[in-house]
């Protein structure tokens, strides 16, 4: 197995006969040539085998998104406390559970796949002594007298830690966004700039035109750059101080900073001193977000944040998504220059030399004639004209600035059709062969699919069911990073034999439950053989490995024969629906101050899920019935069966349609793709029920009343707020709180999706730390997204779900979200 020196409390075993490790608690090990490791081993670490003296960090395997790909893990070093990855070695190139990490007698270290070594430190005849990782986050070889031979440190992927130095030649590497384009931070020719990862680099932000550097009208050549306690320092060749870049108020000296490039091409800055939530610091690189190369898809115009519109002749010819796009192997005869629009900018210009001063006639000439130019910009007031590759999102010039008229390549419609009929004339002969052998091929295919559905089908009845109980097993037992794994019959004690029936799921009962410590918990039992196998996995796995104080905790689980149970923590106060829409009880009344924060913790626990996790995750099932409160009222969002898991390059995923009615978002129902966005339609609807104690739909009220949110706009252009409040509240007129909380909710509940504010906004709108527009009149939603809302809603029960248990409420017979 290895050599490793360990300083514990508890028992470490090694057996390197059986090329075993069994360890119950690991710290501050040392590691010396001749050791190995594969996250199969280490799998009771949770596939961390090299921990840092203070515990803070730890060097292991880290599994991706796909959990069933057998070739999922990355070799990271994890910041223990947040669960953020800080360095990988092995980005590119994933191995399997298998695969070894190796510390050879040579000075290497490396990590061996299945197709041969897929990353290495290249030091094989230095004299390394061991490997350590560092309090700060350093991963580093010794050699004697504890000289450091190599170091992670040098080596950055996408993040800055304090202490770190970045130097010139060095890079910053993102993780690569939905359209596969990485983003890059560098120091080129003394600056420190930000550049896009095209074929021919765009750049798109330098800290020479940062205006909010210190000294900011000194000038100098940046040679290294450090982070130290609250700003980014850069230096001159000569180790003097040339500029500050303060990204925090927070002073606090023991406060530890990262700066991670994240997939966007932003620069972010967090704060691992928060632990398990770390959210950004508001300040950003660059800080307007139309300034990123992606932040709309290519052609579409960036307005602000996430709004992004298609120019009107783009989006009547192609929607700014053409089917193909001339290359240099295509003949001149076949291409065009389309007009975009005018008083356009473009992120790179301001970084880019013009091509070429004239006029705009020579402008597209110059276009035409170079094969390589897909998009021109040109400049009437300066003649300037400057030709590109390749193109990211566009943005509106500023209101003193006329901005650019921009042309893109096209292939010419007259052209290509005439091409297309000749080819057509040429080829009629051999129509009716192509026909024919096309034919014959689909019964063969027919013929041959048919027979395998039936043999298939004729050999699983054969099968029993303890083989897909055995495959549920493994499965749950590959997966890292589980909670605890109960027996049933400790279960069964706990219930007292499930004698406490506390609520009804969708797929079986909630029982109350007491471990022997006197912790209380609540058990849900799925019933009937094997059913709910799918949400029974998306609970496990994915509530199972995060932690966030506004997500219920899942405390364990059991898989044991037919046997599927999961077990919550115990909420005492229920779920949020039987305290803002139960009248008759009177003890069951909650104060503005008390729904506010309900809704400010809802708010952070999406934004945990959709911003924060290591994979977006998409609850798709947000209602009151779905946030339970504990004895202090604080919030906390359960529920994950019907939970979509979505890669960080990802901005839409298709997927069945799955939720509740009176909280679907429209695009659920037109059977288009959805995002975090449909949740955050979901909160708003939510949110709306908490300031008006209310349904969102009331078939009983007068036809003005009855749908909720367009009541709700009616008051707020009104100004007649009182109205729309729950009568019970005693709210202070000048409680500013109300009407953020109401224009949040009406923007979460946007028909188009890309108007909806990310939950982060919304946290920050809550909080006071931001400002909304007020909502378009022109929602909430009118025509058949209306008349849906009003259908669905009408018949809206209160689901049980998890915590259906809860309500003490049937569950609606025509509900859409399905088990639980």
């Amino acid at each position: 197995m290895g050599l490793l020196q360990s300083r514990t409390l508890c028992p470490f075993i090694l057996l390197l006969v059986f090329n075993t490790c069994i360890a119950s608690q690991n710290h501050s090990i040392r590691i010396y040539p001749g050791f190995q490791a594969s996250q199969m081993e280490w799998i009771d670490n949770s596939g961390l085998f090299l921990l840092s003296n203070n515990s803070a960090f730890a060097l292991g395997f880290y599994q991706g998104l796909d959990v069933l790909d057998v070739k999922s893990f990355l070799l990271v070093i994890i910041h223990l406390g947040t669960s953020k990855v800080v360095w990988t070695a092995n980005r590119d190139n994933l191995v399997a559970n298998s695969d070894k990490f190796v510390f050879d007698k040579n000075g290497n270290v490396y990590l061996k796949g299945g197709d041969g070594v897929v990353w290495s430190t290249n030091t094989t005849g230095e004299v390394v002594t061991s490997m350590e990782l560092q309090d700060s986050g350093n991963f580093v070889l010794l050699g004697d007298k504890g000289s450091i031979l190599w170091q992670s440190f040098s080596h950055p992927t996408d993040t800055l830690l304090p202490g770190q130095e970045f130097w010139e030649g060095m890079k910053l590497k993102s993780f690569r966004n939905k359209n596969n384009l990485s983003h890059y931070l560098e120091i080129q020719s003394g600056e420190l700039v930000l550049y896009a990862g095209y074929q021919t680099p765009q750049l798109y932000w330098s800290i020479a035109d940062d205006n909010r550097k210190s000294n900011n009208n000194v000038s100098g050549k940046v040679h290294s750059v450090s982070l130290a306690s609250n700003s980014w320092n850069f230096y001159e060749q000569n180790g003097s101080l040339l500029w500050q870049f303060v990204f925090s108020n927070n002073k606090d000296p023991n406060a530890f900073w990262a700066a991670v490039l994240g997939p966007n091409g932003a620069i972010s800055f967090f704060n691992f001193q928060n632990e398990s939530s770390v959210p950004a610091e508001a300040t950003k690189i660059p800080q307007n977000s139309c300034s990123l190369p992606e932040q709309c898809e290519p052609y579409f115009v960036c307005y602000f944040d996430n709004w992004c519109q298609c120019p009107s002749l783009l989006s009547s010819r192609f929607n700014c998504k053409p089917a193909a796009l001339p290359t240099c192997n295509t003949s001149k005869s076949s291409v065009d220059l389309l007009y975009v629009d005018q008083k356009l900018d473009y992120f790179a210009l301001g970084f880019t030399k013009p091509s070429l001063k004239s006029n705009l006639s020579s402008c597209k000439e110059a276009c035409l004639g170079d094969c390589s130019c897909l998009v021109l910009f040109f400049e009437n007031t300066t003649g300037n004209c400057f030709l590109f590759d390749q193109i990211g999102s566009l943005q509106r010039s500023g209101a003193n600035n006329t901005g650019y008229n921009s042309y893109m390549k096209v292939f010419n419609p007259d052209v290509v059709l005439s091409h297309a009929m000749k080819a057509n004339g040429n080829g009629g002969k051999h129509i009716l062969v192509v026909v024919v052998i096309l034919i014959v091929t689909i019964l063969v295919l027919v013929g041959l699919v048919s027979f395998g559905v039936l043999y298939y089908r004729k050999k699983k009845r054969l099968l029993d069911y303890s083989q897909e109980i055995l495959e549920e097993d493994n499965f749950l037992d590959s997966v890292s990073g589980m909670p605890i794994r109960f027996s049933y019959s400790d279960l069964s004690t706990a219930t007292k034999n499930f004698s406490t029936k506390i609520g009804i799921g969708g797929f079986g009962s909630v029982y109350l439950g007491v471990l022997p410590d006197g912790i209380q918990l609540a058990v849900k039992k799925l019933e009937g053989h094997f059913q709910g196998k799918k949400e029974f996995r998306a609970e496990v796995t994915i509530i199972g490995k995060i932690r966030h104080a506004h997500l219920v905790k899942l405390r364990g689980f059991c898989a044991e024969g037919f046997h599927r149970l999961l077990v919550y923590e115990y909420m005492e106060k229920g779920s949020l629906d039987k305290w803002i829409f139960n009248s008759k009880k009177d003890d069951h009344f909650l104060d503005w101050n008390t729904r506010f924060n309900i809704a400010l913790g809802t708010a952070k626990g999406l934004a945990y899920l959709h911003e924060e996790c290591d994979e977006k995750i998409v609850h798709c099932d947000i209602k009151p019935e779905n946030v339970l409160l504990d004895d202090n009222f604080n919030a906390k969002v359960s529920d994950f069966g019907l939970a979509k898991l979505m890669n960080r390059d990802q901005s839409l995923v298709h997927t069945t349609v799955r939720g509740t009615r009176g909280y679907l978002a429209p695009e659920w129902i037109t059977n288009a793709a959805i995002s975090e966005k449909s949740d955050i339609y979901s909160y708003g609807m939510v949110l709306l029920e908490i300031i008006g104690g209310r349904r969102n739909f009331c078939p009983g009220e007068s036809s003005g009343k009855s749908h909720f949110p367009s009541y709700a706009l009616k008051l707020l252009e009104e100004g007649n707020l009182k109205a729309f409040l729950d009568p019970k509240l005693d709210v202070d007129e000048k409680d500013e709180r109300v009407v953020a909380a109401l224009e949040v909710a009406l923007w979460c509940i946007q028909d188009e999706m890309h108007l909806r504010p990310p939950m982060t906004k919304v946290v920050q709108q809550l909080e006071g730390l931001c400002d909304l527009p007020p909502p378009p009149t022109s929602s909430p939603p009118s025509g058949p997204h209306l008349s849906f809302l009003r259908w669905s809603s009408r018949e809206a029960t209160s689901p049980a779900g998890l915590n259906g248990y809860y309500s003490g409420m049937p569950m609606s017979g025509i509900r859409l979200s399905g088990p639980r």
